[in-house]
């Protein structure tokens, strides 16, 4: 007789799926607090409800009905056409330029390429960590930025001559000042455009579910300042939720992660806090007209999200167990995109796992304070291309999704301990879900 579970599983399967169904009916019983996904029910690749997200997002005679794809891992967003497709690739071309002393780079810099920390495939992530510093007193957090705070810029540009003067630029280090340090692991590019089309209006209707329905894990918007128009918009890239927008972002990483300037950056990093040094500035003048930065900003528009990985019954099994131990609360599986310019954009269905809001992570928290983020707040970690991550958490401490789920305190405690129950059939099921995203 066939099995009912699909070719090649038999009566062990079944065994451990009744043990898994079994299994989560004891922990649904044993909570005594609500957990909520936003997500809808059933499966984790199906379009959101229209009671999870505001009328203009999704609506019963507008809703999407496609999704935004990709080619391949590190490959641009389907559907993309001849003239965006053109702006990719150029944007990629720039992505992995090597940035020369003589163009601008430096004086201190972390790296001299976005492509150094920012590949395997290209738009993904090396594994290279950053540090950040700052000092925390009874008065608040303090950035030491007089003293080169809060990022520490690790490269140098050396020695320069300027007319007859010689002088060195060196590296910064973490002053004796600082008690606060953190490692900050670069985070993979792939579908960022995607990320970005979800509307402010989307991101604070699921805060407001999240209080009303979960409050013990609602997660808190950082509101930014956008600076081109001074618009204060809803933060959702970098591990704070720190930055609106990817032009935005990009800016901001030409400017603290190579040393170029641009117009909305035009202030140099002063090496260690000091300004007096930038008189040995070999390239005083703007670095950047804005050019490289939009085309940073294209690469990352239209860079595909990571295509899901190879599914089976046990990853889907795995799927049910991710929700109903509370994962889903904040790994929101899927987000809408609104309107936008790029039609291969435009009010599609994706798969995140983010709610992309702020949550308080208790010790797992890194100490940094950024805009209205606290020191034991992160943004959620998007969960998609999850397979291809050579570490795991902020600091990379994490070399296993399991030892990461272990990690998590604060608002991440009670997901953490009904995972740290499960049986092993349904450990296992989780595991392999998270490893097909």
């Amino acid at each position: 007789m066939p099995s009912p579970w699909g070719v090649g599983m038999g009566v062990p399967f079944r065994c451990g799926a009744l043990a898994v169904l079994a299994s989560l009916f004891l922990l649904g019983c044993e909570a005594r607090r609500p957990s909520l996904s936003t997500a809808p029910a059933g499966g984790s690749e199906v379009v959101v409800s229209g009671d999870t997200l505001p009328a203009d997002v999704m609506s019963s005679d507008d809703a999407p009905s496609t999704e935004g794809l990709s080619t391949t891992l590190g490959g641009p967003l389907a559907g993309l056409d001849p003239a965006e497709l053109a702006r990719f690739t150029a944007g990629r071309d720039e992505f992995q330029d090597q940035e020369t002393v003589e163009n601008g780079l430096g004086p201190v810099f972390n790296e001299a390429s976005c492509v150094t920390c920012h590949d395997s495939p290209v738009g993904g992530t090396t594994g290279r960590t950053e540090t950040r510093f700052g000092r925390g007193t009874l008065m608040g957090f303090d950035p030491l930025a007089r003293l080169g705070g809060s990022l520490l810029q690790d490269h140098a540009i050396g020695g320069v001559t300027i007319g007859d003067r010689k002088f060195v630029f060196v590296p910064e280090v973490v002053p004796p000042e600082a008690n606060v340090k953190a490692l900050r692991l670069t985070t993979p590019l792939f579908g960022l455009g995607l990320v970005e089309a979800v509307t402010d209006a989307a991101l604070l209707e699921l805060a407001r579910q999240q209080a009303r329905y979960a409050p013990a894990i609602r997660g808190t918007p950082n509101m930014v300042q956008e600076i081109p128009t001074g618009a204060i918009r809803v933060g959702r890239f970098g591990w704070k939720a720190q930055v609106p927008t990817l032009h935005q972002f990009s800016g901001d990483a030409y400017l603290n992660e190579i040393g170029f300037t641009s117009p909305e950056f035009p202030d140099e990093n002063l090496p260690q806090g000091n300004r007096e040094v930038l008189a040995f500035n070999p390239a005083p003048a703007l670095n950047d007209s804005g050019e490289n930065v939009e085309e940073f900003a294209d690469f990352m528009t239209l860079l595909g999200p990571p295509p899901r990985g190879p599914r089976s019954y046990l990853t889907e099994l795995g799927g049910q167990v991710f929700r109903q131990i509370g994962c889903a609360s904040c790994h929101t599986p899927t987000l809408i995109t609104g309107d936008s310019p790029v039609s291969a954009m435009a009010r599609r269905v994706f798969h995140p796992y983010s709610d992309f809001l702020l949550h308080n992570m208790g010790m797992l928290g890194d100490g940094i304070v950024q805009g209205q983020s606290t020191g034991r707040q992160m943004r959620t970690a998007p969960l998609w291309g999850l397979r291809a991550r050579p570490a795991f958490l902020h600091d990379g401490r994490a070399r296993t999704p399991e030892a990461a789920i272990l990690e998590h305190g604060g608002q991440g405690s009670y997901a953490r301990s009904r995972f740290a129950r499960l049986p092993p059939f349904a450990r296992n099921a989780l595991l392999a879900f998270l490893r097909s995203l």
